[in-house]
């Protein structure tokens, strides 16, 4: 599932926040895990974030990922991992805000972030 929104929250406790569609057939199934993987992808990854996006087929053909011993899922070559689980949710318009609780992550420095702004993917200016 791909989230319209992510923002840190706060370091104590850790938690970020991710907004999703009232209508997502996924985060019903999502929120009832103990614990999930979060991937904030890289650029370059677009068409993943477009496959993961769709609500039809198989949302994970073609793409490299793997799960931990907990089932948590993460793509391969995104600039941050983050083991979370579900903290709070509050509602937001046409959109659930979610604040997940971070119990680990791994960060890959070098890999810029996939950016969407103004309906297009976009590079951040260093």
């Amino acid at each position: 599932m791909a989230a319209s929104t992510f923002t840190p929250v706060s370091l104590a406790p850790p938690l970020v926040l991710v907004c999703i569609q009232d209508t997502s057939t996924t985060w019903p199934r999502l929120r009832e895990r103990h614990r999930l993987g979060l991937s904030v992808l890289a650029e370059g990854q677009d068409g993943i974030c477009r496959s993961l996006a769709d609500k039809k087929g198989n949302r994970f053909a073609g793409i490299d990922w793997e799960a931990d011993d907990d089932g948590s899922v993460y793509i391969h070559n995104a600039s941050l991992w983050l083991a979370c689980s579900p903290y709070s949710e509050l509602p937001g318009g046409d959109h659930t805000i979610v604040l997940l609780k971070i119990h680990g992550l791994k960060v890959e420095p070098d890999r810029e972030p996939l950016v969407f702004h103004g309906s297009r993917f976009r590079r951040l200016a260093v």
